[in-house]
């Protein structure tokens, strides 16, 4: 995902190293939606969510980046249930109230969209095809490629904050490629949907030790540019007050959903650690060059890998529910 926050490795990394074997009860991947699933229910369902989500962006264009976060952390929790837009209750404490969680925003949109598509079609659509929806809405608002959107997802019953584990910025290549797979997604998936941090910020205090202390060396990450770390010293000084400042993620265009993440990679600019990992790790290395390149699918690939991921975890048929408000259940 003010602006979205690193505090969950951006908007990406809101996965899961390691979870119990209960969370991943219906985490894997399925296949059993479908593109236009509201074409009879609800005809008016995807465009009425559009119209919210460009609303939206034309007033704030942070949305994007907030709207992937929700995705990312709903997606890698227990699946793709909108489990984390439920509020908490004194006998419950919900996932919106994790740490990782505490500064996810846009769920204002998310509610806005819900009441249009009530009021067109009350207990049709679900908060979780909002999320799924809105996300592809606000990434092609910004500049992305289109994708079709299969849905057909239920909302879940089920949120709690003990089910939260999130990895910190910090996360290195081997771990994330394991909690990637763990989740039926492959290393190109995983390089594809960190292209998300084309969008977004970072707060000083989850890359500052790149500049000064990196691995307890008392120097700089020797990976940053050091004409990029010279730039981050001035926002992120050695004193701790500055550590709640913000850096965009994308040095290049901020607000632009393009290749200009993995460009800056290829200039040793990624501002968190995994981003610049991605550039010299042998197993990664080849598919940013590719996804940097002048014959780039990033678009694409985006919106294939977005699909994929939107399929972990699914409730379908007369699981879970159609929640009436979106941050609590019926």
């Amino acid at each position: 995902m003010g602006s979205l926050t690193a505090a969950v490795i951006a908007v990406v990394l809101g996965l899961t190293a390691a979870m119990n074997n209960s969370l991943f009860a219906h985490a894997a991947i399925t296949s059993s939606l479908q593109v236009e699933f509201y074409a009879t229910s609800c005809p008016a369902a995807e465009s009425l969510i559009q119209n919210a989500t460009q609303a939206k962006w034309n007033v704030d264009r942070t949305i994007t980046a907030r709207l992937l976060r929700i995705s990312f952390h709903d997606c890698f929790v227990q699946g793709c249930d909108a489990s984390n837009l439920i509020k908490s209750t004194p006998t419950n404490a919900a996932e919106l109230d994790a740490l990782p969680n505490l500064t996810l925003h846009g769920m204002d949109l998310i509610d806005t969209a819900k009441v249009a598509v009530e009021e067109a079609c009350p207990g049709i659509v679900s908060c979780a095809d909002i999320i799924s929806l809105a996300t592809r809405d606000a990434v092609v608002t910004a500049g992305g490629e289109y994708y079709a959107v299969p849905t057909g997802r239920r909302d879940s019953r089920v949120s709690l904050a003990s089910s939260v584990n999130l990895p910190g910025p910090g996360f290195n290549m081997a771990s994330a490629a394991s909690a990637f797979q763990g989740r039926g997604l492959n290393i190109t998936d995983m390089v594809t949907l960190l292209g998300a941090h084309t969008m977004g910020v970072a707060h000083c205090e989850f890359f500052y030790k790149r500049l000064y202390n990196f691995s307890g060396t008392g120097r700089q990450d020797p990976s940053m540019a050091p004409s990029l770390v010279e730039s981050l010293k001035s926002i992120c000084p050695e004193a701790s007050a500055g550590l709640g400042n913000t850096i965009a993620l994308d040095q290049g265009s901020e607000f632009v959903f393009d290749k200009s993440y993995y460009k800056q990679l290829k200039k040793n600019h990624g501002i968190l650690q995994i981003d610049q990992e991605l550039t010299h790790d042998p197993t990664t290395s080849s598919i940013v060059k590719s996804l940097a390149g002048p014959a780039s699918r990033f678009g694409s690939s985006f919106g294939q890998a977005m699909v994929k991921m939107g399929k972990i975890g699914v409730l379908t048929g007369s699981q879970g529910e159609i929640r009436k408000v979106c941050s609590q259940i019926n």
